[in-house]
């Protein structure tokens, strides 16, 4: 059970901290990550983070976005700073057990998936 929070409405240049609380699994070596899905176009992968805190990001948000972690993976974050309008989406944390050596942004390998929370950036 993923359970994501943290959205919220802020202004361009703004920052925003999302928070995942991971209930309910049982684990040892994983992939989390966050994503994200503007109206009318695809998911996307932001940010990703393994069991040994090596991360990735989607190029549209390095040096903006931090994904971190605590408590083995059990809360994920990401701090979002110098947010732009196309920043608005509807971000989802996701998690998968199966170990498969990388962790990669793509939908398809994530088993997990929250409810997501809605991130608007006026201008």
């Amino acid at each position: 059970h993923l359970v994501e929070s943290g959205g919220g409405s802020v202004q361009a240049g703004g920052s925003l901290r999302l928070s995942c609380a991971a209930t309910g699994y049982t684990y040892s070596r994983y992939c989390m990550a966050w994503f994200r899905q503007a109206p009318g176009k695809e998911r996307e992968g932001v940010a990703v983070i393994d069991y040994y805190s090596t991360t990735s990001y989607a190029d549209s948000v390095k040096g903006r976005f931090t994904i971190s972690q605590d408590n083995a993976g059990r809360t994920l974050y990401l701090q979002m700073n110098t947010l732009k309008p196309e920043d608005t989406a509807l971000y989802y944390c996701a998690a998968d057990f199966l170990w498969r050596g990388r962790c990669l942004p793509t939908v398809s390998e994530y088993k997990y998936f929250g409810q997501g929370t809605q991130v608007t950036v006026s201008s």
